[in-house]
């Protein structure tokens, strides 16, 4: 299977190096993506939203040759993913959301300060302990510097979903810390996302057991839980 890994905010295709030879020996083609703008400055990314980033997922789905391919996206990822699968329901065999869940239309991913006229890695003591609590000194450490800015715009962009069919395309949910009963007891309370999520004829939930960067954390699980959602 042809799989494509959309990293989250700040990260670029080097964050799934952990994660690639795993899929590779499992047999799937890998398709780390790095999205427009991400490192560069204002001068050259401040024309760049998210449906850019959708845009640079559905031209790499058109040029692949498969019928169909499998999309995962890393938590602001998933947003790009969905939108991609919104684009191409008949091309998406599946979307994989690692912890993160599909964004309700008119809405984006979150707001962080802008600097330069770009979002910078605000860095790891920014992020609350949940998410962050199995990268150890050494990891972050060694991840810091991979981080990259992004477009000012990317996170706030809303979303545009107009395809209903999106919904029939399978979904998993590899989420961090949440597992299926508790996922949907809490989009109960999500509002429009819940009802995106609640719409979706076919989604599971597989808890990682991990913070909120598993392909740093635990990329061999995360590979191996990658590859079981495309064999479901």
């Amino acid at each position: 299977m042809d799989v494509i890994l959309i990293p989250g905010l700040w990260l670029d295709a080097a964050s799934w190096e952990e994660v690639v030879p795993d899929l590779e020996k499992a047999g799937h083609r890998v398709h780390p993506l790095t999205l427009p703008g991400v490192g560069e400055s204002a001068t050259s990314s401040s024309d760049i939203g998210i449906a850019d980033w959708i845009a640079a997922v559905v031209r790499t789905i058109d040029e692949l040759p498969a019928d169909r391919v499998v999309v995962v996206g890393h938590s602001g990822g998933g947003n790009v993913a969905w939108g991609a699968a919104a684009e191409r329901p008949d091309r998406v065999a599946r979307v994989i959301f690692v912890d993160t869940i599909p964004p309700a239309p008119g809405h984006g991913i979150s707001e962080f300060e802008v600097v330069d006229g770009v979002v910078p890695f605000p860095g790891w003591d920014f992020f609350p302990e949940e998410d962050v609590y199995d990268l150890d000194e050494a990891t972050r450490a060694r991840t810091a510097p991979l981080t990259r800015s992004v477009p000012a715009r990317v996170p706030t962009d809303e979303i545009e979903l107009a395809r209903a069919d999106r919904f029939r395309v399978p979904v998993t949910l590899l989420m961090g810390g949440m597992d299926e009963e508790s996922l949907r007891a809490s989009v109960a309370d999500w509002g429009p996302y819940g009802d995106e999520f609640r719409a979706i004829d076919d989604a599971e939930v597989v808890r990682i057991g991990s913070g909120h960067w598993p392909q740093f954390s635990v990329p061999h699980r995360l590979a191996e839980l990658i590859d079981a959602a495309i064999r479901r």
